[in-house]
């Protein structure tokens, strides 16, 4: 994978990963910015509401109409949360040059609408529309009460939210109702104006377009950003702060099956120790929760982990009976215990590793999976391919997982239970 990586600006830096293969091209451009619990619905406005209109098309239609003769090519708003930073921008695809019809250039018209979305909003008075802004606030505080409606969602947030308290990762990539509620017009467009002023801007391209056509394409579009004060520096991540016993926290609501979520600080720095023990933990299909806990003993109706690589944490999310969260419980750190000693079978750690190198490997059929990569990548400050986090995984050995899981030390314990469990 022929990645490459060019600084265009202050504060502005490209990720160029050419490709033949596709019949599409994908072009991203995204803040990178704190995660704060003040700023963070702010922030996630910020892109839907630029997304509604810009000086030349300055509603949806006129705006539709002009990717339309881009030959349907997508903008899409996104907000992301990598580490303990807050991802806000958007991400275009459209037909390769290749494909398009007549030979017709769509990279360059693609990255200007881009910049034009970014740069040149519509406004009224020295601030957004007024129409654009309420309707998107709206939108905003829906979408973040939708997340009680999907409970095994709900939770996992929840744990994290209660082991992370005080640190930004416990803060949620779209905030809090109450803080979404509250934004204020004229302190969301100041906001606008500091963060394409002073943030990072990561702007990633895969397609057949050469690196210095991208680049010229992209300096043309950004040629009005206003830079000033431009924090260069991703921003740092906060060392988790464990509790010295383990933190439980019972919450109940109108549910009809538990959700029980165990949060697990890791004290080791083998990132690919803890790769491969995670995903014999309960990173896939074949890991030792989903065959043992869900299938042998039937103690959950689903049950796998999850290594946050940013934070150091492991989390664990299952769906119980209520009955059955003191058994869950128990056997899940059983689990744990059988792969800090390596009690293991042959097959499961080969097993585990083919799990990760086939993630790795199939990475490059997607531009989505690709784009979303090399930009989490990029806010967190690391610099990795698949193909070196590959080779990473391959040269683990077994004694190196047992010494890197024996650091996963049990931090929190989040369960939901039913309203009748509070009588």
């Amino acid at each position: 994978m022929e990645m490459t990586r060019r600084r265009l600006a202050d504060g502005m830096y490209l990720t160029h990963l050419p490709a033949n293969k596709f019949k599409t091209s994908i072009l991203s451009a995204q803040f990178i910015t704190p995660l704060r619990q003040e700023t963070a619905s702010a922030c996630a406005l910020l892109p839907s509401l630029l997304r509604r209109g810009t000086v030349t098309c300055p509603d949806m239609s006129s705006l539709s109409a002009r990717l339309d003769r881009l030959y349907g090519a997508r903008i899409d708003s996104t907000v992301r949360k990598c580490g303990e930073s807050q991802c806000v921008g958007f991400v275009a695809g459209f037909i390769d040059d290749r494909y398009a019809p007549g030979g017709e250039r769509l990279l360059e018209p693609a990255a200007a609408l881009l910049g034009e979305l970014i740069c040149d909003p519509v406004t009224e008075g020295g601030r957004f529309v007024t129409d654009y802004f309420e309707s998107e606030q709206v939108n905003l505080a829906d979408a973040i009460r939708s997340v009680l409606n999907d409970k095994r969602s709900y939770a996992d947030w929840r744990l994290l939210q209660e082991m992370c308290a005080g640190e930004p990762y416990g803060v949620s990539r779209l905030g809090s109702v109450e803080s979404a509620e509250a934004i204020q017009p004229r302190k969301l467009y100041a906001l606008y104006q500091e963060l394409t002023a002073s943030a990072r801007l990561e702007l990633f391209y895969s397609g057949s377009a050469g690196l210095e056509r991208v680049e010229e394409a992209l300096r043309a579009a950004f040629a009005t950003l206003p830079r000033k004060n431009v924090r260069d520096q991703v921003p740092p991540t906060v060392s988790h702060a464990a509790p010295e016993t383990v933190r439980t926290v019972t919450e109940s609501l109108d549910v009809v099956q538990g959700k029980l979520g165990m949060g697990f600080s890791c004290g080791s720095e083998d990132v690919p120790a803890l790769l491969l023990g995670n995903t014999l933990f309960g990173g896939s299909s074949n890991s030792r929760l989903f065959l043992n806990v869900r299938e042998k003993l039937s103690l959950c109706y689903y049950a796998s982990s999850l290594f946050h690589r940013q934070k150091g944490l492991i989390t664990v999310s299952s769906g119980i009976e209520f009955e059955n969260c003191r058994k869950a419980y128990d056997e899940i750190l059983a689990q744990l215990e059988a792969v800090r000693k390596g009690e293991l079978e042959d097959w499961e750690l080969e097993g585990a590793r083919s799990t990760l190198l086939n993630a790795y490997a199939s990475m490059g059929d997607s531009q989505g999976r690709l784009e979303h990569f090399f930009i989490s990548q990029a806010a967190v400050g690391r610099n990795e391919t698949p193909e070196l986090l590959a080779a990473m995984v391959r040269d683990v050995s077994l004694e190196r997982i047992c010494r890197a899981m024996e650091t996963v030390k049990l931090d929190t314990v989040y369960f939901l239970q039913g309203k009748e469990a509070e009588a």
